[in-house]
């Protein structure tokens, strides 16, 4: 497939701007996939557990490439966290379980870190996190996305990466560190302006 500009590239209202007007779905799938970690975790926060969770992130891939033509969206990730958190809610209701809206910050083991999606500052800490993520060496990212988003054990995450299991252990740990203090110089950045 051709693409003139390279799609990793784009940024999030230029896919939504392409998929709108070509209709390929590739550049719907590289925009959703951005935000498959987090709308993981925002599912888990809401039906608890992994399977209900992985169900509804591959139901909304659906719903959500629909979606966009139907309303106008300014800021894709705060448009998907409204829907993924409507959708999760309904498939609460539909189930006829109890809605839990407190939010446990699942993502992260250490509580130090700030909950992802509080609803007092859920769109500075969601970018400043997606930002943060980009900054860390990719061996730090790819075990620290298995391990928070998929749920991964070291082991798994040796297997699956080929990576020595201490390795392993040391980049989810200086990652944690990495993420912890770039959040922290953000917070801090922001709060001086």
């Amino acid at each position: 497939m051709f693409f003139t500009t390279k799609i990793t590239a784009c940024s999030d209202k230029e896919l939504l701007a392409l998929f709108r007007k070509t209709k390929n779905v590739d550049y719907f799938a590289e925009l959703y996939s951005r935000y498959i970690p987090l709308t993981y975790g925002l599912c888990l926060n809401y039906l608890k557990t992994t399977g209900d969770a992985q169900d509804v992130v591959m139901e909304l891939f659906e719903e959500i490439q629909q979606k966009v033509f139907q309303h106008e969206v300014q800021t894709f990730h705060t448009w998907l966290y409204s829907v993924v958190k409507n959708h999760c809610i309904k498939v609460l209701r539909k189930n006829d379980r109890q809605v839990y809206v407190a939010f446990q910050p699942v993502f992260m083991e250490s509580d130090n870190l700030p909950a992802l999606f509080s609803e007092d500052n859920r769109e500075e800490n969601f970018r400043s996190l997606q930002k943060c993520m980009e900054k860390l060496p990719e061996s730090q990212q790819v075990s620290i996305k298995l391990f928070f988003m998929s749920d991964k054990s070291y082991a798994d995450i040796a297997d699956i990466t080929g990576f020595h299991l201490k390795s392993v252990k040391s980049y989810i740990q200086n990652g944690k560190r990495n993420l912890k203090i770039c959040m922290d110089n953000d917070s801090k950045a922001a709060s001086h302006h």
